[in-house]
């Protein structure tokens, strides 16, 4: 007879489809207010460590792996793109001779009514090193894409 005393948390994986990015300066930075939005897909939520191999003398047989300096990835945010885009903008600023402006923000995962279950992960210093377009295709029905790379100094993962 199974125990029907003690209650079992289910630890249920989450949907990777809902999550919510906001950026705290870049509406500032472009003359708006904060821009919080959703996009088609997040990419680049990775950390890793530099491995330092060593060889030391007289240790022929193996290789020692030292810890190096961390290394983050840039967030590649991809969503459809809107006369207006903020994202646009703030990127443009750092091709042309503006203030260049940093900005940091959240990525928060959503369950299927749109409400945090998960922590958030912040990143800081941001700044936007690539922008792209989807290819113009007449023989094609499709949305216009845009990407957007950032570089940041840092990712927190923070529970909830």
């Amino acid at each position: 007879m199974a125990d029907t005393g003690s209650p079992t948390k289910r630890m249920d994986p989450l949907a990777a489809f809902c999550f919510k990015v906001t950026f705290t300066d870049v509406g500032k930075i472009v003359g708006g207010e904060v821009v919080e939005t959703f996009f088609k897909s997040v990419s680049g939520l990775r950390v890793e460590n530099e491995v330092i191999p060593l060889r030391a003398g007289g240790a022929n047989d193996t290789t020692f792996n030292l810890v190096g300096g961390v290394k983050w990835s840039p967030l590649v945010l991809k969503q459809g793109f809107t006369k207006g885009s903020a994202l646009l903008k703030w990127r443009e600023m750092w091709t042309s001779d503006e203030k260049k402006k940093r900005s940091s923000g959240t990525i928060q995962q959503l369950d299927t009514t749109l409400q945090v279950v998960q922590g958030e992960w912040s990143f800081v210093r941001g700044w936007p090193s690539k922008w792209e377009l989807t290819e113009f295709d007449a023989a094609k029905s499709e949305l216009s894409i845009e990407t957007l790379e950032i570089c940041h100094e840092g990712l927190k993962y923070t529970a909830r």
